[in-house]
């Protein structure tokens, strides 16, 4: 393994955990976000916790939603750039793939008849 790949292995880390935290910031943030809109519009509109509680509500929503879809971006980006190792490792070693992965043809059903007891 070259010092590039070791940087390269290093950065993609690097980058996967800011990606996590951001996600920790989706669930502090969507919250704090709908508990300040809340407080406004109570002050503003004189209507005591409700805007409050409600803007909370749609806060955790939006804090849940952002998370959801953060963590799915980041796990078909992980899936993709470990597809395209190992597609890269094939590449190179084609004799590292064995038999469970070669394409078997459809049994016929012939050979999937039952045998009584």
């Amino acid at each position: 393994m070259s010092f590039r790949e070791i940087l390269r292995q290093q950065q993609r880390g690097l980058e996967f955990m800011g990606n996590v935290g951001v996600i920790g910031l989706h669930m502090v943030s969507g919250p704090l976000v709908g508990v300040a809109i809340g407080y406004g519009l109570d002050a503003w509109l004189d209507t005591g916790p409700w805007c409050k509680l409600i803007f909370l509500f749609v806060g955790i929503g939006a804090g849940f939603l952002n998370v959801y879809r953060d963590s799915r971006r980041l796990l078909a980006r992980m899936a993709r750039e470990d597809a395209q190792h190992k597609g890269a490792r094939n590449a190179v070693r084609p004799e590292a793939m064995d038999d469970a992965t070669t394409v078997q043809p459809p049994a016929t059903t012939a050979e999937h008849k039952h045998e009584g007891p």
